[in-house]
This record gives C-alpha cells, structure tokens and sequence, in this order.
C-alpha cells in the first residue's frame, strides 16, 4: 500500500513539475535579461544596456529599471533621457535618495535654470511628508498601523492594570490616525500614478505659445530636459503647460514626453 501511494506522489510530481516550471520562464528570463543588461553597464556597453533596460520596462515598469536606464543616458551623454528616466524611477519610489540626487546632477546640466515658486511652508512640508514612501509603502504603513490598533484595543478592554489600560486606549487612537493618514497619502501617490501630469521637453528648443495655435504670440522659449507641469490635456495636438516659476503656455504634444 506505501509503494502505491508514492508511485501516487511521484506521479503527481511529474504532471507538476512541468507546469510550475513553464510559469517560471518568464521571471527566470527577466532575471537574466536584468543581469546581462547589468554586466553590459557594468562594461561599459551602454547602448546595449539601455537597449536591454527598455526591453524589460515593456513588462513591467519598477524604479530600478528606470533608475539604471537613466543612469546609461546619463553616461551616453542623453541628458534629457537620462533626466526623463529619473522622473519616472522618482515617481515609483519618491522617498530614493540616489534617484533624486541622480536627477539634481542631470537636470543640472540642461540649459534652462528654472527657480521654482515661493510655497507655503506648511505646502512643502506636506509634499515632503507624502513623499516619503510609495504607493505600497503607505499601504503597508496603513496595515500594520490598523494590526497595531486592533491589538492596544484589546489591550484596553481586558487589561486589569490602569496604565496599561490608558496605553491600550491612546495608542489606538494613534494607530487609527496613522491608517487614516496613510490611506489619504497612499490615495495621493497612487493619483500621482494615475494621472500623470509631469512631462519633459525632449525637443531642443520650443517656443511656448499664448493659444494652441502656430499663430499664437511666442511668450518665451525653453529647451530640452525641462520638466513642465500639464494644465489642459483636452486637446489631442497642443498640451498646456506651467513651469515651475508659474510661467504658463502651451506648447506642442510632439514636443514633450510623459512622465
């Protein structure tokens, strides 16, 4: 009977095998794919590098890929590749200190030197607060934030101790405002996802228009690798756009790259 049931498992094993093995090819492949594309960095092949770079980001984008491939238009001497890619890595994990610094050293070397409007302080402190994790970061925050209350709570109901009782109840409160905190700035990032409104100016030098039209009066001129903010997408030709200085205009679709 013992012999039955292990010719029973094996059996069973071999029809699986298989399966499982074929649903791994992709990630096995992507893992190779990633490591090539690394050593070909790593020698110094970086057009094949990006080459590879942008292959993988056709399955799937992370803050990684973006951040490497940024980092091989960086070295090729593609400032404004370099800093859109940036953008994109900053975008998927906000809080990365080597993408943002990355991208302070490429958009240092564009031709525009943009200052950005004064804000409130309260503003950039809360710019700052969002973007200090991800999308998932936050969610993650919010889950262990809602645990966390769950447990002080019954720690408040069934302890017999005064102190442990006060510590149950306003470390609850605590924790539900942390998941109510984390739920709206998880909301924010993932709409920053969402609906993307940061663009780069990818060519050369464009004249910003007063109207969606040619014939518009010029307002002024900006060069590739600004980033622009944009205002209006209805239309499908002519995008609007406000610069960091506030400065706003609009300017041709083809001119730009989405964030």
């Amino acid at each position: 009977m013992k012999r039955n049931i292990d010719l029973k498992v094996q059996g069973w094993v071999k029809w699986f095998l298989p399966f499982y093995l074929f649903t791994l090819l992709p990630f096995i492949a992507a893992a190779q794919t990633k490591s090539e594309a690394d050593s070909a960095y790593v020698r110094g092949e970086y057009q094949k590098a990006i080459k590879d770079y942008e292959a993988l980001l056709k399955n799937g984008a992370s803050a990684d890929l973006y951040y490497n491939l940024g980092n091989a238009y960086y070295r090729t001497e593609n400032i404004t590749k370099a800093v859109l890619n940036y953008e994109r890595a900053l975008l998927l994990s906000p809080s990365d200190r080597d993408i943002r610094f990355n991208l302070q050293m490429a958009s240092s070397k564009t031709i525009d030197k943009i200052t950005p409007e004064q804000e409130m302080l309260f503003v950039t402190w809360y710019r700052s607060l969002i973007n200090l994790a991800s999308v998932d970061g936050w969610a993650r925050t919010a889950l262990i934030s809602l645990a966390l209350a769950v447990i002080l709570a019954l720690l408040y109901l069934f302890s017999d101790r005064i102190w442990l009782r006060k510590v149950g109840f306003f470390g609850a409160i605590f924790m539900i405002a942390v998941f109510i905190l984390s739920n709206v700035f998880a909301h924010q990032q993932k709409d920053l996802l969402v609906n993307r409104r940061g663009a780069i100016v990818t060519a050369g030098a464009v004249t910003v228009k007063s109207t969606p039209d040619k014939k518009g009066t010029d307002l002024f001129v900006i060069h590739e690798g600004t980033k622009v903010t944009i205002t209006d997408a209805s239309m499908k030709e002519w995008k609007g756009i406000r610069l960091a200085d506030g400065k706003e205009g609009w300017i041709e679709t083809k001119q730009i790259e989405l964030i």
